[in-house]
């Protein structure tokens, strides 16, 4: 059996669900919006490898090559249903990405292969330490001063994002969720090695507040 750590969730929680992802995210959570800015934020330059971490059904994964085309971006998923969908939509898109199916907790590239990692509405799903593991493999992978970017649920910003984050926090578990609605993924960075851990925007939507977050690798 596999442990606390090497387990994955489907995207919506249920795996009869992953269908319904990609309509229900851009229809609820701002998701050109949130997205186009956590990809402004990394700041990705040049020929910079990218992962997108628990990159789903890849609309990151394709919007990140999309803006910077030189770029050789990644997305990894331990959903092998969800997989297979991110590479028709990249086929049908004729967009050059490549999608590798493994854990978080368990990532097969060497240390320091990537510039940047990047993740958007992953973390949420993940236990504490779920989240630990996930956070060391994206460490180890990162280059001396690469970077983090994350899109996840924060802390609601008022009682109404409270009240609309409850529905997020039924479906993947008030333990998962924990961390994110104390608004405590900085300090799970910085647990991690990274340094300069902060929240840099939020998005109010119809299911709560929506957080970006950074953090760098020291050099």
């Amino acid at each position: 059996m596999p442990s606390e750590k090497d387990r994955y969730t489907p995207a919506l929680g249920y795996d009869f669900l992953t269908s319904l992802y990609d309509p229900v995210v851009r229809l609820t959570t701002r998701e050109r919006t949130f997205k186009r800015a956590l990809i402004k934020q990394a700041n990705v330059c040049g020929n910079h490898r990218v992962l997108d971490l628990g990159s789903g059904t890849g609309t990151l994964t394709l919007w990140i090559k999309e803006a910077h085309p030189v770029a050789r971006v990644t997305g990894v998923d331990g959903d092998p249903k969800i997989i297979e969908i991110a590479k028709r939509k990249a086929l049908g898109a004729g967009i050059k990405v490549s999608f590798v199916r493994a854990l978080a907790s368990a990532l097969p590239w060497p240390d320091e292969t990537f510039d940047r990692v990047l993740s958007s509405l992953f973390f949420h799903h993940l236990s504490r330490e779920q989240k630990a593991a996930a956070l060391a493999e994206a460490y180890r992978l990162l280059k001396p001063e690469g970077e983090l970017h994350i899109a996840d649920w924060g802390k609601p910003a008022n009682l109404l994002m409270r009240g609309l984050f409850l529905s997020i926090r039924l479906l993947d578990g008030f333990g998962n969720t924990a961390e994110n609605a104390r608004g405590e993924l900085p300090d799970l960075f910085l647990s991690a090695g990274f340094r300069k851990a902060a929240k840099r925007r939020a998005f109010p939507t119809v299911y709560g507040t929506l957080a970006l977050y950074s953090a760098i690798k020291p050099g």
